[in-house]
């Protein structure tokens, strides 16, 4: 098994970016839970991009659930409008770059490139634009867009980390529950699929596109 940065030392730092204040925890977030399981320190920086109103209060209660093991947590809820990101491309740029001055990590999970969305597009563009000297691993947000691909990178993760994983989601975001497709099955069903194809031990896991990887 290819184990991540195994001479590091210290805790591991690890950059969470998504869009909207729940993509994080559909796209990686198994495999933050699975992370913090594990007996090396890690300290997460979790940026959401829009979270207004109601959305931004889901946003940093379900972030410090899936965060509570983390050495060090540091939670980022942004304003921007949902839906009109790349009208906004300049002031996320700039945020980004402030990001940037900000933090150091050693693994970056982001929205996938060729994502359908836009706003999820605009922070995978400005994650590569920005970050251009680190690991970065692309998640998936299933959405009625479909463009669901064939990853090349895989998370397994336990039955009992998934099931935490779901969970959390459906009791976090009360706002999404009247959405067809934001139910326990789909986010189930998506970590089988991704188990399968990765003979994941449990049968479960969460998949990557990893674009560049230096060895």
């Amino acid at each position: 098994m290819l184990r991540l940065l195994p001479d590091k030392r210290g805790p591991l730092e690890v950059l969470c970016l998504g869009a909207h204040s729940d993509d994080l925890e559909i796209g990686c977030g198994g495999t933050v839970l699975e992370l913090l399981s594990r007996d090396s320190p890690v300290n997460v920086t979790w940026v959401v991009l829009s979270g207004i109103g109601p959305r931004d209060e889901e946003a940093r209660a379900s972030a410090a659930r899936f965060l509570g093991k983390a050495r060090r947590q540091s939670i980022h809820v942004g304003k921007f409008r949902d839906g009109y990101f790349p009208s906004q491309h300049g002031q996320i740029k700039d945020y980004f770059e402030q990001l940037k001055r900000q933090v150091a990590p050693d693994i970056i999970f982001t929205h996938v490139r060729d994502d359908l969305h836009q706003d999820h597009r605009v922070v995978a563009e400005l994650t590569w634009n920005t970050f251009r000297n680190h690991l970065i691993f692309e998640y998936e947000i299933p959405k009625y867009d479909g463009g669901l691909g064939s990853p090349n990178a895989f998370m397994p993760v336990s039955r009992a980390t998934g099931r935490r994983k779901v969970r959390l989601l459906m009791q976090a975001f009360a706002s999404q529950r009247s959405k067809r497709w934001f139910t326990d099955d789909t986010f189930l069903a998506m970590l089988r699929i991704r188990g399968i194809e990765c003979n994941a031990p449990s049968g479960l896991a969460e998949g990557f596109y990893v674009r560049k990887f230096i060895i």
